[in-house]
């Protein structure tokens, strides 16, 4: 399976989240640097990566949540790890085919964020989930929920 992953701000490329869909997924994953202090040409580096490459799904965290959120990927499913979307870009709902995975007890992108962006998301009904104990979703759980993701939506 390929994936576009798009990393947090300053997240770095080939942290633990993608190489866990490498090393423990066996999946091929695509994982442009975004620059931290231009979110539009982050958005443009995502989009060249998505025609060029056509990925089977795209995964956001955090910023990259709010990048997947921002580029044209016509009916291409979305996972987003505690999407920051309030912070960056125009977007305000989700498509249909999206999984949001979000920790409660996130302390730099509130949970109610991801609960207002179902919301907004209306009349479609986009999973939310909670996992994790952190921003990050690094716990093993949290990975294992990212893949189960990936799966439920591409399967």
């Amino acid at each position: 399976m390929k994936v576009l992953f798009l990393h947090g701000w300053t997240s770095q490329v080939g942290g633990l989240k993608p190489s866990y869909l490498i090393r423990e997924e066996g999946h091929d994953v695509l994982n442009p640097a975004l620059p931290d202090e231009d979110f539009e040409e982050s958005v443009r580096i995502a989009e060249r990566e998505f025609r060029e490459h056509s990925p089977d799904i795209i995964v956001g965290s955090s910023r990259g949540g709010a990048v997947a959120m921002n580029m044209e990927s016509g009916d291409i499913p979305l996972v987003l790890l505690c999407p920051a979307w309030k912070r960056w870009g125009q977007a305000n709902s989700v498509k249909e085919n999206t999984i949001i995975l979000h920790s409660v007890e996130d302390d730099v992108v509130p949970y109610q964020d991801s609960e207002e962006l179902i919301e907004n998301s209306h009349p479609i009904v986009p999973m939310l989930a909670q996992v994790g104990h952190s921003h990050r979703l690094s716990e093993d759980d949290s990975l294992l929920a990212m893949a189960a993701a990936i799966e439920a939506l591409t399967s």
